[in-house]
């Protein structure tokens, strides 16, 4: 069977699995969301925490919730890492330095899980266990109730209530998160991958001195950061390492983690407004994205020209033989696509334009399908401005879903379209202005410009995945990227719930002849439209300095 061949039947393999998935689990989480029953767990945390699940929340009250257990969660995971040494099960690792404590507590609690470190040499068990893969869940339940909240704006009427945050947080940890986890982990056990509690372990002689390995939870690590589109991997490798990625069957099984509650969740929304028919619209824009960029990304991966690669079977510089270029090209995409960030090649080595498809997957906001939550609102965020344009075009006011889009509701959708793109340009500007910068970078010309935009790219829109070619353990990286994913993460925050409590005190206007039907292919085009301009637009002069002058001189 011929690699091109082996590639396409892998993607539509993962796609049936993911078909078969959407509407239980999409439907599920329609139910977890929507239930006034609490379980007796929940009600055990509730109690611990002085929290009411009763208590409705306004946006403002809704957004203080988010802020500050996101805020704790990073003192939290700061001060376990910098007590790391005096700490049982450290594996005799020191503490952690300061600049990168924080930047690794920002980076799990913004749902980024962006390393400037190599897990097995840094992180013992009880950081890795007790910290970071505790950040995994938490993070993920906080971006799903986020997007649930926004919904409820679209579906609730005069009055501005969104729900309880903490009731959204620990339904989405015990009913969703974690269930789904436990079933991930024993699959990847069954595969093959790490889990367990050991210490350090000489494996070999070498010419260089002897090897060693760590054991760790590391099945159990896997599936989450997957599920929850995180993307920490507990070896430097991270998915391309065998221990996490065992074989061809686990690479799949990984991607079909990352992508299945983002794409159910569009199920989640339909139900929760009432139309089905208006989950399958997102979903279609979502997908036609999806399948478009691995149509590209294998094209390019795979036609690279020159003897060795035509003998290879592509360019498979950087790639795990074991995946080959086709698993490593629908990985790429999906990663880069959602806000996970795990990786199971060099996306340093794809071709020149490759590279660029990574970068500008990003760049779009991960919203095909995009991370756990933030890809939902994501997309709602831009059928907002898409709606706002085909009202310009035919002189109406626009309307989703029963709601009216005026000044107060596109000032909010356009501010959150801007902050990302403004971290990570800004940030990269300064970056490259700096002679420091030029000792980090181990490639110079476009591909190094590339390294370097990437980095704040996938910070500012919490992705975490990395070029590999930029040194970015150094004071400047560390504290930098830190504070873009921070301020990626949560300032996009505030402007949705103030989206979502505006709608939800709105009267809903009724539907006539002159409405945009937003069920049907027009709107999907007109909304994947928009998505591709509004990238576009914001990020192509900087894509020209660098993957794109790279693969036009290659």
């Amino acid at each position: 069977m011929s690699p091109v061949v082996a590639g396409v039947l892998q993607f539509l393999a993962l796609a049936v699995a993911l078909g078969l998935a959407y509407r239980p689990l999409g439907d599920h989480l329609a139910r977890v969301y929507s239930s006034d029953k609490h379980l007796r767990v929940e009600k055990w945390i509730y109690k611990a925490i002085g929290a009411d699940p009763s208590t409705e929340m306004r946006w403002p009250a809704y957004l203080r919730g988010v802020l500050a257990f996101s805020a704790v969660s990073v003192l939290f995971l700061y001060l376990m890492q910098r007590v790391q040494g005096s700490l049982p099960g450290s594996l005799g690792f020191v503490s952690i330095p300061a600049d990168q404590a924080f930047n690794t507590a920002a980076s799990f609690v913004a749902n980024t899980n962006w390393q400037s470190y190599a897990g097995e040499q840094t992180m013992g068990h009880v950081v890795q266990t007790g910290g970071l893969a505790v950040q995994n869940f938490v993070s993920a339940a906080v971006g799903i109730a986020v997007a649930v909240a926004l919904v409820r704006g679209f579906a609730r009427s005069r009055t501005g209530e969104l729900g309880n945050f903490w009731a959204d947080l620990v339904r989405g940890t015990v009913r969703v998160l974690l269930p789904v986890s436990v079933l991930g982990a024993l699959v990847l056990v069954a595969c093959g991958a790490l889990q367990n509690f050991s210490g350090i372990h000489e494996v070999g002689q070498f010419a260089g001195g002897a090897q060693q390995w760590n054991g760790g939870a590391v099945a159990s690590q896997e599936a989450i950061k997957e599920l929850g589109t995180n993307g920490g991997g507990y070896f430097n490798a991270n998915s391309a390492h065998p221990f996490e990625n065992p074989n061809g069957f686990s690479n799949l099984f990984e991607v079909f983690l990352i992508l299945v509650i983002p794409f159910a969740l569009t199920r989640t929304f339909g139900r929760m407004v009432g139309s089905v028919r208006q989950g399958y619209a997102i979903l279609a824009t979502m997908a036609a994205i999806w399948v478009g960029f691995t149509a590209l990304m294998m094209w390019t991966e795979f036609h690279h020209g020159g003897p060795a690669f035509d003998l290879a079977g592509g360019a498979m510089e950087g790639k795990e033989n074991r995946f080959g270029v086709g698993g490593s090209s629908i990985f790429a995409v999906a990663t880069t696509l959602t806000s996970t960030g795990a990786v199971d090649a060099f996306h340093s080595s794809f071709t020149g334009f490759g590279g660029g498809l990574t970068l500008l997957g990003m760049q779009l906001g991960e919203i095909a399908p995009g991370g756990t939550g933030s890809g939902l609102y994501g997309m709602l965020i831009m059928a907002v401005i898409a709606v706002f344009i085909a009202g310009l075009m035919v002189g109406r006011t626009p309307e989703y879903l029963g709601k009216k889009i005026g000044t107060r509701e596109i000032k909010f959708a356009a501010c959150y379209i801007l902050v990302t793109p403004a971290l990570a340009l800004v940030f990269t500007a300064i970056a490259m202005a700096m002679p420091s910068t030029l000792t980090s970078m181990t490639n110079s010309g476009a591909h190094g410009f590339s390294e370097v935009l990437y980095a704040y790219t996938s910070g500012a829109n919490n992705n975490g995945s990395a070029f590999a070619g930029l040194n970015a353990n150094t004071p400047w990286f560390n504290t930098s990227i830190g504070l873009a994913m921070l301020l990626g993460r949560f300032v996009p925050m505030v402007f949705v719930l103030a989206l979502a409590g505006s709608l939800a005190e709105q009267q809903p206007i009724p539907e006539t002849a002159g409405t945009l039907r937003t069920n049907k292919p027009l709107f999907t085009g007109l909304l994947a439209g928009t998505v591709v301009i509004v990238a576009g637009l914001t990020y192509f002069p900087a894509l020209a300095l660098g993957p794109l002058a790279e693969g036009l001189a290659s």
